[in-house]
């Protein structure tokens, strides 16, 4: 026999059509929103670079003049050619002849003159070298990137803070903060820019190593907390720990 009040529960616990039309639009929104977001960042970077090389191509090589001689059109005949990336390509090749030339010999020789020119002036000098450090630290090759991930109990104690274990402390930070203790040095980001953050020296026994990556901690400094990395492996903690 089936239940009058069961089936009267039942249809009330189902959505309706507003709820659904709402978790469809919402789901679709989280789906969409990244990949637009993606492709509008990529376009606009394109369209950027595209605007810079352009003005040092002559005119006579560009993709609308190449196109309307090819196809002998004159006058009201000429069409608009707006072709992004071509920009892109002609600065991807320049950058690596550039880079080319500057890791022979006579490359090598013209960029220390020119560095020892601009090391003269003083304006153009610190300009120059703090864009050299910047690019030298983003573009490297070598692994100069943080070791660890970590808490430290920051702006007070009982309060903690993810961080990011770069290197152990050197040369007089080391002599004059060492106390038989391997002093670290550690990176504390602000949320939710972690390109922003205070440079701290610590006791190795005052910072806790985490096991996530340093991208998953990362992403949760990013987040403000809400994309939380390896969280399937929370429950297991309290067992291991026992």
């Amino acid at each position: 026999m089936i239940d009058p009040n069961h089936e009267e529960i039942k249809r009330r616990s189902r959505p309706g059509l507003i709820s659904r039309l709402r978790s469809n639009f919402l789901a679709g929104l989280i789906i969409v929103a990244p990949i637009g977001l993606t492709l509008w960042l990529i376009w606009t970077v394109v369209g950027w670079v595209d605007s810079w090389v352009w003005p040092f191509v002559p005119g006579a090589y560009h993709p609308e003049e190449l196109v309307n001689r090819i196809l002998g059109l004159q006058g009201a005949e000429r069409i608009t050619v707006n072709v992004r990336g071509i920009g892109v390509v002609i600065f991807l090749l320049f950058t690596v002849i550039v880079g080319w030339i500057g890791k022979g010999l006579i490359g090598r020789s013209f960029l220390g003159i020119g560095e020892r020119l601009v090391d003269r002036t003083p304006v153009v000098r610190s300009i120059y070298n703090a864009a050299k450090q910047i690019a030298e630290t983003v573009f490297s090759q070598r692994d100069t990137s943080f070791d660890k991930a970590c808490l430290v109990e920051y702006p007070r104690k009982g309060i903690w803070a993810i961080a990011f274990i770069s290197t152990n402390a050197k040369g007089e930070v080391e002599a004059k903060l060492s106390n038989g203790e391997s002093v670290v040095t550690v990176f504390l980001p602000t949320t939710p820019n972690p390109t922003s953050g205070f440079l701290l020296f610590l006791p190795r026994s005052d910072v806790k190593e985490l096991d996530m990556t340093v991208e998953d901690a990362a992403k949760l400094v990013i987040s403000a907390g809400l994309v939380y990395p390896n969280g399937k492996d929370i429950e297991a903690l309290p067992q291991a720990a026992e």
